[in-house]
């Protein structure tokens, strides 16, 4: 599984334009210099426009081939006799969602040009922004599972730092919180997977999971690959907001609109779904993770699609009806309609990011409406109203306002003990620094300040 100059070429441009953002804007940050709007805007452009022409291109040289090939750079780390590989897995279905993350990428930072123009974190919000998208490219294109943990942390930690972008307000930073603690259970998951692929495949190389048709996962016993398999539908679902992790989607909307279109509505929300269908081979041997998984989808698109009727916020519909098509885009995953679901993926990311950019001028046209009526549209009785009973609509009313009652349960059992653990390790750390650094008075601390002076 060689590759052509050429697509290496352009692959790696690919992966570079976000990468390169991200560092000059990190850094920069980091030295509290600030770079003007102009000059952040100039870079952003340049940066998601070679990007995805890259790709773009990597994917016509790549051609109708049906073999994967493998793009192999060097490694980071030659301290251990592995070291970190820099590898990437390009195929038809890897090169074409990358070029759907920074098509779309492209258009949500145009957006964000204006939306957040004179807004103080500005620069930081393209700084998150560039390592968003590196962690997307990193997570389709990823070779081996080192690179893919990466990607896949550095959609995380974006997403989070994202939630909590107006640090200023408590409920930004509560509901970042909240989503950080659920994003280390699926992190965990991951992190469970990567060791299990060590240890049955003998190395770190994912070719052995994505290989055509899974000529080489096919050696796996069924108890192996739904070993395999269940840790990854784990983290699949934490990072997609599947249940029983789905209550962290509505807290996401406290960002700004532009990085809840881009991470809940387009891309963000769907890394898991294609990591699941990249994964086909494996679940392909593994019957029951297939069951479960299906049946994951399922209850959560049923759960998503009640709930987001009775939401009373236009950001919270939407996430809610983003949801249900994910659900569905697992459910067709597990049955085996990889095509399909792929181009369920696509077209549903592109309605969602147009769904999200424009609400505010939906809303103000809808207001617009109604003070032309002088009342609120009357909305007509539904299949639902039609078929369910009263006594049934009004359980499944409650359930919904109550977002599947998921909220109590997941703070007691993942956000309150994260909570202690994470306050627990800040007064370790307060006590050993306390006892590591000299006090004043001591002989210590005076020597201290005479080298100073």
């Amino acid at each position: 599984m060689t590759a052509s100059v050429p697509l290496a070429w352009c692959v790696l441009l690919g992966v570079a334009g976000p990468a390169g953002l991200f560092l000059i804007l990190g850094t920069t940050s980091l030295l509290g210099r600030t770079i003007p709007e102009k000059g952040i805007t100039g870079l952003t452009v340049a940066a998601m426009i070679v990007s995805t022409v890259s790709l773009a291109a990597g994917l016509v040289a790549y051609g109708l081939g049906s073999e994967p090939r493998l793009l192999a750079f060097g490694e980071w780390s030659t301290t251990h006799r592995a070291g970190i590989a820099v590898e990437f897995l390009v195929d038809r279905l890897s090169l074409a969602f990358a070029v759907l993350s920074t098509s779309v990428s492209g258009i949500v930072s145009a957006f964000s040009t204006r939306y957040l123009h004179r807004e103080v974190g500005y620069q930081r919000y393209f700084t998150l922004l560039a390592m968003f998208v590196t962690g997307m490219l990193l997570v389709a294109l990823a070779g081996n599972i080192e690179i893919l943990f990466i990607g896949w942390e550095f959609v995380g930690l974006s997403s989070a730092l994202l939630v909590g972008f107006f640090h200023e307000r408590p409920a930004p930073v509560a509901n970042a919180f909240h989503v950080l603690s659920v994003y280390r259970i699926s992190d965990a998951a991951m992190l469970c997977a990567a060791v299990l692929l060590r240890h049955l495949a003998g190395g770190d190389s994912l070719t052995w999971l994505f290989g055509q048709h899974g000529e080489a996962s096919a050696g796996l016993t069924g108890a192996a690959a739904t070993t395999m398999a269940v840790p990854l539908i784990i983290a699949v679902a934490g990072k997609s907001a599947l249940l029983p992790f789905s209550n962290w989607l509505p807290r996401a909307m406290e960002g700004p609109t532009p990085s809840s279109a881009v991470y809940y509505g387009s891309l963000s929300i769907h890394a898991g779904c294609f990591l699941l269908l990249r994964s086909g081979p494996l679940l392909e041997h593994a019957p029951a993770a297939r069951i479960l998984a299906g049946l994951i989808g399922a209850a959560t698109a049923l759960f998503a699609g009640v709930t987001t009727r009775v939401q009373s916020d236009v950001k919270s519909s939407l996430a809610y009806a983003a949801l249900t098509q994910v659900g569905l885009i697992v459910l067709e995953i597990a049955l085996g309609w990889y095509t399909l679901a792929f181009l369920h993926l696509t077209g549903h990311a592109c309605l969602r990011l147009l769904q999200f950019l424009s609400a505010p001028n939906v809303l103000h046209d809808l207001h617009g409406i109604e003070n032309a009526l002088g009342e609120r549209p009357v909305r007509r009785g539904g299949l639902v109203e039609i078929l369910v009973p009263p006594r049934l609509r009004h359980v499944l009313y409650l359930v919904a306002m109550e977002r599947g009652f998921l909220d109590d349960g997941l703070d007691r059992l993942v956000v309150s003990p994260f909570t202690r653990l994470a306050s627990a390790l800040t007064r370790l750390d307060q006590r050993l620094c306390a006892a590591v650094m000299p006090r004043r008075g001591d002989t210590a601390f005076l020597e201290a300040e005479d080298r100073d002076d």
